[in-house]
């Protein structure tokens, strides 16, 4: 069978879509690679800010629906957490370190850096907890992909950048990272490390074979409680379940991107309810104010 595969053209993309074009060859399958430009590329690439659902998935959503490719993978974290009418996440494969890593021009770690130290992050989840374990560092926007935020760094424009470890493994740059952050210090976003096979309904086959069973429930909790939250990739969300035997631990936070609210729950179900644990820890987050967070760090873009 041959299958056309879709990803988007970063170099990180193609590295990760790489990975699963090898496992469906060694399954037997032809794959040919589509390369797709979304409407986060096209954003990136001018600087600005990335706004919305689904900028770097709408394009291979398309692609998918009107049959130009059989199947597309993306971070998983990049997904909506409603999937497009007429698709479904066919597979997740087994995940990649779910951490952090801290990047510095001088090979130092965050505490080590000075005061007024900049940190090159374009994400709010980041910065909150960055402003809870240091509030005198400096936040400034870091946006493009891994290449781009690296070479900034290099450049001088930042003293630090935060990045996911799962990108650097993939892209054989993980001797770059300073400092790997404990989940401790710093909770992943929702499928940071996880990527998603995107298929149209009812075509999961033979890309279904990929799917890990304990990643794919750790991910749908974590989904479950962002959609609950109505949270998306831009708020300042952040969670991380696991399994152990039976069991998923789920453990999520909703802080203020300024690092002085913030609300921390945790919970455990069995493994074969993902969802209902999802928005059970959802639940206990809203009862505390979690909502007004999020449309407060919302309404400030």
């Amino acid at each position: 069978m041959n299958l056309k595969m879709g990803t988007r053209a970063s170099a990180l993309a193609r590295a990760q879509s790489g990975l699963v074009a090898d496992e469906i060859r060694r399954l037997g399958h032809d794959v040919e690679v589509v390369t797709i430009t979304t409407t986060g590329d096209r954003l990136s690439l001018q600087s600005r800010p990335l706004e919305g659902k689904g900028v770097f998935t709408k394009e291979l959503d398309e692609a998918l629906l009107d049959g130009r490719i059989d199947f597309a993978v993306h971070s998983l974290k990049d997904l909506p957490s409603e999937t497009a009418g007429g698709l479904s996440i066919a597979a997740i494969p087994a995940r990649e370190d779910v951490r952090d890593a801290v990047l510095t021009g001088g090979g130092s770690g965050l505490d080590s850096l000075p005061r007024g130290a900049r940190v090159g992050t374009g994400s709010p989840r980041r910065e909150g907890q960055i402003r809870r374990l240091r509030p005198d560092l400096v936040c400034e926007q870091a946006r493009g992909n891994v290449d781009t935020r690296i070479r900034h760094l290099r450049e001088g424009r930042f003293e630090a950048i935060v990045l996911a470890r799962a990108g650097l493994l993939r892209l054989g740059r993980e001797s770059e990272a300073a400092e790997i952050l404990s989940l401790d210090r710093m909770l992943p976003a929702v499928g940071q490390g996880a990527l998603a096979i995107v298929t149209r309904e009812g075509a999961a086959a033979p890309v279904g074979r990929l799917d890990h069973a304990d990643t794919r429930a750790a991910v749908l909790a974590e989904r479950r409680l962002l959609r609950d939250l109505e949270g998306g990739c831009r708020a300042p969300i952040a969670a991380h379940a696991r399994t152990a035997g039976g069991s998923l631990h789920l453990v999520a936070a909703v802080f203020s991107r300024d690092g002085t609210r913030y609300l921390r729950e945790e919970a455990e179900g069995v493994r074969e309810g993902p969802e209902q644990l999802g928005a059970a820890v959802a639940r206990r987050l809203l009862d505390r104010g979690a909502a007004a967070i999020v449309a407060a760090e919302r309404a400030q873009g």
